[in-house]
């Protein structure tokens, strides 16, 4: 059997870096050089992304007779898709490591073990980017949790931490329990793994009890990945007891896994069932909005309070879907759906990670992440409040910063499609874009215009704090660039998004 060692590059290389980290970290080195080694296998994964995308360009490239590279029997498939998802999980997981650095080296917490586990769980996301049969979808998704219940423990001394990283494998494996039900109850009645075998045997045998009971808990095992509303409540206390740069990771990479295994599952291999896993996206869509917009309102830890936020962000992502099955459409609307949610997702990245990296640097100054203890920041801090204000701004949607184009294109994919449940979801999400609005409001209104709480310290002795680190340094500024460009010129982001709806065609 040939394999196409180029399509396999990203992988390979990232496999070979984690190897790589496991090793260095047995040397008596400094162990900042695993994080390097990290870095620099991520950007050496990223390489043969790119010449995967440009290979018609490219003289040493050959290309696929097709438009996709399918390997080993159409388990594995490569395609633009795939590859922009593929850079989305590398260039997060590099931001992540960055936001780690500096804050693993300050509390002395074991720094190669901790990259080894980031990059083995960013492996899982490479992998399942291009995963389209059931078994590599599974064992993609649970190499991309299974190393975050370590990490989000990180803090071992932290009984908050101990109960974060508690609750989140619980609920991890029950979620993987749910997940691996409904997909051998699928596997059982359809006798296919890969998702073009599972269509082509739904159209051929038709619906039954035992298929749709196995769709349904193979999407609320999703559900519990992406922590959709009603399956949500272990995010909050997860995200605010794990160290924050786990969160961030979480909150990006991880999420943004479970969401691609939805979607691709979702209308690749269940694309003759969207009667039974439609008005669950639909449900889904509203209530993670609503519900966690609603909480966010009332949160003043701004950790927790990101925490419910990334919950609503995981509704508005969803939202073009739910309009699109609702509407029962096909061809290009269907398209604009899929255009809509991953440009939501790679702008979403970039703000959100933006949005940890300033409470990362807030909380190293005032050792807290208290809303009020955040008062008057700009008066002794106008750089790290003006970053805040730029990514609570975008995370809110106001134009020219990056979040305007995400919510754009998620309304106008919603508005064109003809639909009564369309149209509600809309209203739905225009009511909650205005909650969310507020909280986020709250947060830069502490910031600029709040008086500085009695209970910090002077402003010269918060000067003396520790100072940044020079990759979380890095990391505001490469994610603040990213925001301002994507929101003066989103066309940049719309050319990639754009390659999402190959996904849809023929659907």
């Amino acid at each position: 059997m040939n394999v196409d060692y180029h399509a396999l590059a990203p992988e390979i290389i990232l496999g070979i870096t984690v190897l790589a980290v496991l090793v260095v970290d047995l040397l008596r080195i400094p162990k900042y050089w695993t994080a390097v080694i990290g870095l620099v296998g991520l950007f050496a994964a990223f390489v043969p992304v790119l010449t995967l995308g440009f290979c018609e360009s490219l003289d040493f490239c050959t290309e696929p007779e097709t438009a996709q590279r399918v390997l080993f029997g159409g388990s594995f498939v490569v395609d633009t898709f795939s590859l922009v998802l593929k850079g989305l999980f590398l260039g997060a997981t590099a931001v992540a490591l960055l936001l780690s650095v500096g804050y693993i080296e300050e509390d002395r917490y074991w720094q190669g073990e901790f990259y080894f586990l980031m990059l083995c769980s960013a492996l899982g996301a490479v992998v399942l980017a291009s995963s389209r049969d059931l078994v590599t979808l599974f064992v993609a998704l649970e190499l991309v949790t299974g190393p975050t219940f370590l990490m989000a423990g990180w803090r071992k001394g932290d009984p908050r931490s101990n109960e974060a990283a508690l609750k989140y494998f619980i609920i991890g494996v029950l979620s993987a329990a749910i997940l691996l039900f409904g997909m051998s109850l699928v596997y059982g009645y359809t006798g296919e793994l890969t998702f073009g075998g599972i269509r082509a045997a739904t159209a051929a045998l038709g619906d039954s009890a035992l298929l749709t009971i196995g769709v349904i808990l193979t999407l609320l095992g999703f559900a519990f990945k992406v922590s959709a509303v009603p399956f949500h409540f272990w995010t909050p206390d997860t995200y605010q007891g794990a160290p924050i740069p786990v969160t961030a990771y979480l909150s990006v990479v991880s999420k943004t896994a479970g969401f691609v295994g939805l979607l691709t599952l979702s209308y690749q291999a269940f694309a003759e069932l969207r009667d039974v896993w439609g008005p669950l996206l639909w449900i889904l869509a509203a209530l993670s909005m609503t519900v966690g917009n609603l909480i966010a309102v009332r949160q003043d830890d701004i950790v927790r309070l990101l925490g419910y936020s990334s919950i609503a962000q995981g509704g508005f992502i969803l939202v073009p879907f739910g309009a699109a099955v609702a509407g029962n459409v096909t061809g290009d609307q269907l398209e604009q759906a899929f255009f809509a949610t991953v440009t939501y997702l790679l702008i979403y990245a970039v703000m959100n990670m933006g949005a940890f990296a300033v409470v990362i640097a807030g909380a190293n100054r005032l050792k807290s992440t208290l809303i009020a203890d955040w008062g008057g920041l700009s008066s002794y801090a106008p750089g790290l409040a003006g970053l805040l204000a730029l990514f609570f701004a975008s995370l809110a949607g106001i134009p020219p910063i990056a979040g305007w184009f995400a919510k754009l294109v998620m309304f106008s994919s919603v508005l064109g499609v003809d639909s009564g449940w369309a149209t509600a979801l809309a209203v739905i999400a225009v009511l909650n874009s205005v909650v969310a609005f507020y909280y986020y409001a709250k947060v830069i209104k502490s910031a600029w215009f709040d008086q500085v709480p009695d209970t910090i310290p002077a402003a010269e002795l918060r000067g003396m704090g520790r100072a940044v680190a020079p990759s979380l340094q890095f990391a505001l500024v490469l994610t603040a660039v990213g925001v301002l460009v994507l929101g003066i010129f989103p066309n940049l982001i719309a050319d990639v998004g754009d390659v999402a709806k190959t996904v849809a065609a023929g659907f």
